[in-house]
């Protein structure tokens, strides 16, 4: 057997370990790979050798340590997209392409912020406008049947204006007629001036209406209940009033007309002193002007709250027999 081989014992021969071969003038290996030394004795137990385990790349972890090129130099990996290619980035520099953006730095536009708040106003707004518009105090606490009587009057209101279109309508076509253009001029300026003898109270009216009467219980009635249901009837297309007392004195009810508390529950209506009861007696519409007055919360139950009670009587034909004395103009006059 030659010098490189050694006796196992068996008669065969066994290759010798291997040797590290030196560099020149017996200096070591050069090689980054080569063994150590003391690795090669023949003393030395042999391991199998264990391949290094690389941890998968993920792309959220930054590398352990920079690169570093031929020079010594550190390469910023950062500033190369995997095409090859610098990717600018938010703060200036490179950006790898196609790495995902952290979810911290995502950033809002202007434009974005601008649209947000608009849209939480514009939200805002309509939740206010929604529940201003839906709850109605008066409505929520009026009845079914109240409901269906305003309706009901409206609908009167209507048609008695729709009535009155079509006649101003047919007075305008009779005016400008040829031949009866002079008498029609006529009978409409008569009937309106009784129409605002009427309302002046300087004339008397009848028509279908309604009476009222006020009764005091345990506080007296004031002017400013009388006042309401006054108001209240004008409202509800009431064409003529008078309020009588209970000594059978009557005052004509017009738009000048004030009242005021007396002494013992009296009232005093245009400077006369009326007793109760008080009877209002009024010109119009009596369902209409009755489901008026008796709207929640409305004269008729004021006037039951502080122990009062209100009584109606529907009349075919009511009368409003008393007249107002004409106010002597002195500085107004009419114009030709």
């Amino acid at each position: 057997m030659s010098d490189e081989q050694s006796d196992t014992g068996t008669g065969w021969p066994q290759p010798g370990g291997p040797t590290r071969p030196g560099g020149p003038a017996g200096e070591p290996d050069p090689r980054p790979d080569a063994p150590d030394p003391d690795e090669l004795s023949p003393l030395a137990p042999q391991e199998p050798p264990v391949e290094p385990v690389e941890p998968p790349e993920r792309p959220d972890e930054e590398p352990a340590g920079e690169p570093v090129d031929g020079d010594g130099a550190t390469v910023d990996l950062s500033a190369v997209s995997r095409s090859g290619e610098p990717v600018a980035g938010s703060d200036g520099l490179a950006e790898p392409a196609g790495v995902p953006v952290a979810a911290g730095r995502f950033r809002w536009s202007t434009a974005g912020v601008m649209i947000v708040a608009l849209l939480v106003l514009l939200g805002f707004t309509l939740v206010v406008q929604l529940k201003t518009t839906s709850t109605d105090p008066t409505l929520g606490a009026t009845r079914q049947e109240d409901l269906v009587r305003i309706l009901s009057d409206l609908d009167a209101r209507e048609s008695r204006l729709q009535q009155d279109i079509r006649a101003l309508e047919d007075s305008q076509r009779q005016l400008r007629s040829g031949e009866q253009g002079r008498q029609a001029a006529l009978d409409e300026a008569t009937r309106r001036a009784n129409e605002l003898g009427i309302l002046a109270g300087t004339l008397p009216a009848v028509g279908p209406g309604l009476t009222v009467q006020f009764e005091a219980g345990v506080k007296p009635i004031t002017a400013t209940r009388v006042l309401d249901a006054v108001q209240e009837l004008r409202g509800a297309g009431a064409e003529a009033m008078q309020i009588a007392g209970g000594d059978r004195v009557t005052v004509r009810i017009i738009a000048s007309t004030y009242f005021l508390d007396g002494d013992n529950g009296s009232l005093v209506v245009e400077g006369r002193r009326l007793t109760g009861p008080f009877t209002i007696t009024v010109i119009g519409d009596p369902a209409t002007m009755r489901t008026a007055l008796n709207i929640p919360g409305g004269v008729v139950a004021s006037v039951r709250g502080v122990g009062g009670n209100v009584t109606f009587g529907e009349r075919e034909v009511a009368e409003v027999s008393a007249l107002h004395a004409p106010i002597k103009l002195e500085h107004a006059r009419p114009v030709s």
